[in-house]
């Protein structure tokens, strides 16, 4: 039997525990799960702890999804499938710049209803990979639940020779942009609403810290955001394999660690994340969700039991799924009739 066959769920090494608040974060039960492939991994040579109690290795693998995810290219054509079916029924999106880079662009997927609230949304790819038409098919539920779909392209971290600072520039950027025009694609632009996942949730995770009274706009120009999957200290991050494509400073991971600016959180947050992810990512997310709470932020954890990581970003697309039902309620958007 192959490896990927014979993988199935785990309780994970060790507890990932985080504070809990009442009233302000939904917390599954029982041990969180990490299903990790192969099942029974290549005899090594252990080491030495480098991050809590996970050596080099263990923290590598923590941060790659392909360990954790058996089935990520069959996910991966399941959404170019997917892109060209909603290509065929929406049609092309109005892609209009934001800035002046190549790549500095938005894609918009406009509904019928006037004064529509507005999605945006951050792609994921590990910094290194992705484009906005990836995440096309994402658009259909919300363009036909009466709001606007808006994918932002940005670069990867490569273009900017590893560093980040200039993609969150970007996706910071996008989202002014889209406040200050959104008039110009039927949207309002007091109901503009965010998602990100995986890197693009870290990416998101900065967009909600951006103090934007600086460029004289609202302080609360989000009324809401749906992170999935995403990285919310980069401490650990800038200590795994990572770093080898992102050349981490120690400003770059100060600035760009939303757990470390809970004072500039003025959006309600919705967290998801899967419980066949990989134990530091779900403990990313139950520690920012914890701290949030404790900072009094409004905030709502979602652990999703059955989901890996790549499944949980294509659960965005359907509005009964984990991400896409958080979206749809927090934007307080109907699929009935």
């Amino acid at each position: 039997m192959q490896d990927n066959q014979r993988c199935k769920p785990t309780v994970s090494r060790r507890a990932l525990v985080a504070g809990t608040a009442a009233g302000t974060m939904m917390l599954a039960t029982g041990d969180a799960l990490a299903q990790r492939c192969p099942l029974t991994p290549p005899p090594r040579t252990r080491g030495p702890n480098v991050w809590l109690d996970l050596d080099q290795h263990e923290l590598d693998e923590a941060y790659d999804q392909s360990v954790y995810s058996f089935n990520q290219r069959f996910i991966q054509e399941r959404r170019n499938e997917r892109n060209e079916l909603m290509a065929k029924v929406l049609g092309k999106p109005e892609r209009v710049a934001y800035g002046s880079g190549k790549l500095e662009m938005v894609d918009i997927y406009k509904t019928k209803r006037p004064n529509a609230p507005t999605m945006i949304y951050l792609h994921g790819g590990a910094w290194r990979g992705g484009r906005s038409a990836q995440g096309a098919y994402l658009a259909e539920p919300f363009v036909n639940a009466g709001a606007h779909f808006v994918n932002v392209e940005f670069n990867n971290v490569p273009d900017f020779k590893g560093d980040l600072m200039p993609m969150v520039d970007q996706c910071r950027r996008a989202v002014a942009w889209i406040y200050r025009n959104a008039g110009s694609f039927g949207g309002n632009p007091d109901a503009l609403y965010l998602s990100g996942f995986s890197s693009g949730g870290h990416l998101g995770g900065c967009v909600v810290i951006t103090e934007w009274e600086k460029q004289g706009l609202p302080r609360n120009i989000l009324k809401g955001a749906v992170l999935g999957s995403g990285m919310y200290d980069l401490k650990p991050v800038r200590m795994s394999a990572r770093s080898s494509y992102v050349k981490f400073t120690d400003d770059m991971e100060q600035a760009l660690s939303a757990m470390r600016h809970l004072d500039k959180v003025h959006t309600p947050l919705i967290l998801t994340i899967g419980l066949l992810e990989t134990p530091e990512f779900q403990r990313q997310s139950r520690e920012f969700a914890a701290a949030l709470a404790r900072a009094g932020k409004p905030v709502k954890l979602i652990q999703a039991k059955g989901h890996n990581h790549f499944e949980m970003g294509e659960s965005l697309s359907n509005p009964y799924g984990i991400m896409g039902r958080a979206a749809m309620e927090m934007m307080k958007l109907t699929t009935a009739a």
